[in-house]
């Protein structure tokens, strides 16, 4: 027998260079885990729809995902999924966990620091080249 398959999203939002992670709750996959906010893919819901329904009702915030980034497929025990990864733009409100057990807002160096489930540290190193290359924009338009 199969099992089920799941596409779910995650966004980088971004606040004053700093990355916008969340804790899984109790009694969750993973709880105490932290996370890329984001959630699971209804049945005829976009991708980019999905993701802005979920920072509505898990942070209250209102986002716009702008660019798909990143897919990775990962395996667990009873499930698989398609994680999808998009940068945000950040269009309103003000964070709250309320689908989740705490928020943080964590330069992307100190992602390390936390533990995070497999498809979410698949994006690191990601993240490093991304967060490196916006730095090097920024010195060149500002240098």
């Amino acid at each position: 027998m199969s099992k089920p398959h799941f596409h779910v999203t995650a966004g980088l939002v971004w606040k004053n260079e700093k990355l916008l992670i969340t804790r899984r709750p109790e009694g969750s996959h993973l709880a105490g885990y932290w996370e890329f906010p984001g959630g699971k893919q209804e049945p005829g819901e976009s991708l980019e729809t999905c993701l802005e329904r979920e920072m509505r009702e898990e942070l209250a915030i209102e986002v716009k995902a702008v660019t798909h980034l990143l897919q990775i497929d990962h395996d667990y025990e009873t499930k698989s999924i398609t994680l999808h990864l998009f940068q945000c733009d950040f269009l309103s409100g003000t964070p709250m966990p309320l689908g989740c057990d705490e928020i943080r807002w964590v330069k992307p160096e100190e992602l390390a620091n936390y533990q995070l489930p497999p498809p979410d540290i698949q994006v690191l190193p990601f993240l490093q080249n991304l967060t490196w290359n916006m730095r090097q924009s920024s010195q060149r338009t500002h240098g």
